[in-house]
């Protein structure tokens, strides 16, 4: 499995709303300011974020957007499915409607499966409140160490 960065600039975006959402509507600008994201490919993202029920967006002059739920409830594997969809490495057709002509006598299939679990169960664990913890964290020790954040190299 391959992340686009559909995915990488989506999490990133949703961290930051995590963060800075809890008092009041963070607008697009300024995530996108804080991310080094463009803003019209952010609001691509954020669109499709809001079409799958993890944010919700407050009209107005304190406008902007918010998480739809807490961070404890939104799972790394719920942004991923609605930006990049299916999050398994390998598509199997032993493991689709269709089948697989040679299945029976396939051992390989055993390997994606593990393989598409293991992921699975990874990305479902981990939390966006869990990510904005290590957030903190990470810009707690950076100010501690005088790291420029303006110099962030992170493709991440």
């Amino acid at each position: 499995m391959k992340i686009s960065t559909k995915g990488k600039y989506g999490l990133r975006a949703m961290i930051d709303l995590a963060q800075y959402s809890e008092q009041e509507a963070v607008s697009i600008s300024s995530i996108a300011q804080r991310q080094k994201i463009s803003e019209s490919y952010l609001e691509q993202l954020v669109a499709k974020l809001k079409k799958a029920g993890l944010v919700v967006s407050i009209r107005g002059a304190a406008g902007g957007y918010r998480l739809a739920r807490p961070a404890s409830g939104i799972s790394v594997g719920d942004v991923l499915r609605a930006l990049e969809g299916d999050v398994r490495a390998v598509i199997c057709t032993a493991q689709t409607e269709e089948g697989c002509e040679g299945e029976e006598l396939c051992v390989t299939k055993y390997v994606w499966q593990r393989i598409n679990e293991s992921i699975e169960k990874t990305v479902d664990e981990m939390m966006l409140d869990q990510l904005v913890a290590e957030s903190r964290k990470a810009q707690e020790k950076a100010k501690n160490h005088d790291v420029d954040y303006s110099r962030n190299s992170c493709s991440g």
